[in-house]
């Protein structure tokens, strides 16, 4: 048990090494002082009490990720509710299982009582990692009057998708709806992207200075999430 405990830690501590970005130093005290490298990292780069459970959930969701969809499999299984559905469909997109998701996404759609928002941009979402561009612009078109597209994800996804079509002027239309100050730092590199690729460098570079000069006052969590994406619009403003 003590040992599962420790390859435990280890899988978390390096996990969360990586999704942050962390000093790859970590990585050998981790690996080379297995429980003393694993508290210490908790302790100094992770932990706070109301991190607890989380914590607790991600370890778990490591060493078995399928273990959350099992669990809801048969809780619809008991009941076949349309939140114990929803549910079901979201693990299977956290887990990146597109194809699995999509059909409880349909299923739950067809129940005519419920808001219909929510699961529509979550099928937008599984919609868009499959690539199928057509049904992603066909489910926005189902929620485009909805007054929380405006600005969303899923707003952005339609950009993409209307991109990946040819349609180019309205995916600039839409794309450039995230270009929302102190947020959406990915996506709006992104943006800056699509604006080069159609050779508006003046705007392009407008979208990545203040993308850097925002991350000048990030928090040091954000620093470390966003710290790929800052290292990009560098090298691309590096360019101009």
């Amino acid at each position: 048990m003590y040992f599962y405990l420790i390859i435990a830690l280890q899988a978390y501590c390096l996990y969360h090494l990586y999704k942050n970005r962390n000093p790859y130093y970590w990585a050998f005290l981790i690996f080379f002082i297995p429980l003393v490298g694993c508290i210490i990292y908790l302790i100094t780069q992770v932990y706070n009490k109301r991190d607890a459970e989380k914590i607790t959930a991600e370890i778990t969701h490591i060493i078995n990720p399928t273990k959350k969809v099992k669990d809801l499999e048969k809780q619809l299984q008991f009941s076949e509710s349309y939140q114990n559905r929803v549910d079901l469909a979201d693990a299977y997109l956290e887990i990146k299982d597109y194809n699995n998701a999509i059909p409880h996404y349909l299923e739950a759609l067809e129940d005519s009582s419920q808001n219909d928002f929510y699961v529509t941009k979550q099928l937008i979402e599984a919609y868009f990692n499959i690539e199928d561009c057509d049904s992603v612009i066909l489910y926005v078109e189902k929620i485009k009057g909805h007054p929380e597209f405006k600005k969303s994800r899923a707003q952005f996804l339609y950009g993409l998708a209307l991109e990946r079509v040819g349609r180019l002027e309205e995916a600039e239309d839409n794309l450039k709806q995230i270009d929302i100050r102190y947020s959406f730092y990915e996506e709006r590199l992104i943006y800056a992207k699509f604006l080069l690729s159609r050779d508006k460098k003046d705007e392009a570079k407008d979208v990545l200075e203040d993308v850097y000069n925002e991350s000048q006052h990030m928090t040091k969590p954000n620093k470390r999430i966003y710290r790929g994406t800052i290292s990009e619009v560098e090298k691309l403003l590096a360019d101009f």
